[in-house]
């Protein structure tokens, strides 16, 4: 008994067109589906990076390029910094959805599964972006090395999260000295100005009517100032002599 299969071999069965598919074109995951592929070794990135960094410098030494050859090894490590940042911001996207769908989970099957899709991806999106720091570093050793001066991003900072630890995210996120806690100054405060204090007094002219004239007066916190300057000061006022201390003239 013979098949249309067997006597026309193009025809292939679904199986075979799927294993055709993934060697022609790899693996194609959707949006909602994780990505099971291994990342790459630290040891295969490293001499990644070193072949790169060789070809341009063989390419480029003792040429009239070789004046562009820093810019362009500046890049090679700026465009695994920039590759960092995009994935730290889709991070950042996940984890604000995760809270979000944490809000909304009302026991059904439904929410429940999206949280665990997300959660799923944040820990895929941490492997990605630790890869790429891993590429950063790689290069901007090799940058070091080849230039003698150590590369430095023009936005952002080189933080590599696989190395940070608890104690320099205490360290970068504590907060300043209240003001009651900061250092106060104990110096003494300046006096103020002196204000004149105005006192007014009832006097009787000569023709018998009485008139009002104001007569400034001093506060005694000046007398007390003026004396302690050196100022004269009135004689105390007399009085009796104490026993045993006759008065010298």
């Amino acid at each position: 008994m013979t098949t249309d299969r067997d006597d026309n071999p193009d025809i292939s069965s679904p199986t075979a067109h799927v294993l055709t598919e993934l060697q022609l074109y790899g693996w194609r995951p959707f949006q909602d589906e994780p990505d099971p592929r291994p990342l790459p070794e630290a040891r295969v990135i490293g001499g990644a990076v070193a072949d790169i960094f060789d070809a341009l410098i063989a390419t480029l030494r003792d040429t009239r390029l070789e004046p562009d050859l820093d810019d362009l090894l500046w890049s090679t490590v700026n465009l695994f910094h920039r590759a960092a940042g995009r994935v730290q911001r889709e991070l950042d996207d996940n984890e604000s959805a995760q809270k979000r769908s944490q809000k909304e989970q009302d026991g059904s099957e439904i929410r429940s599964v999206e949280l665990e899709r997300l959660v799923a991806q944040g820990l895929t999106l941490i492997e990605r972006r630790d890869t790429m720091e891993l590429f950063r570093d790689h290069a901007a050793d090799l940058y070091e090395r080849h230039t003698g001066s150590a590369w430095r991003p023009r936005a952002g900072s080189m933080v590599n999260h696989r190395t940070l630890t608890a104690a320099m995210i205490d360290s970068a996120t504590s907060s300043p000295p209240s003001a009651a806690a900061r250092p106060r100054c104990c110096c003494r405060p300046a006096p103020r100005s002196p204000s004149r204090a105005v006192s007014t007094s009832t006097t009787t002219a000569p023709s018998g009517t009485g008139s009002t004239r104001f007569t400034p007066s001093i506060p005694a916190w000046c007398c007390s100032t003026a004396a302690a300057r050196g100022a004269p000061s009135a004689p105390p006022p007399p009085g009796p002599t104490p026993a045993g201390h006759p008065d010298r003239l």
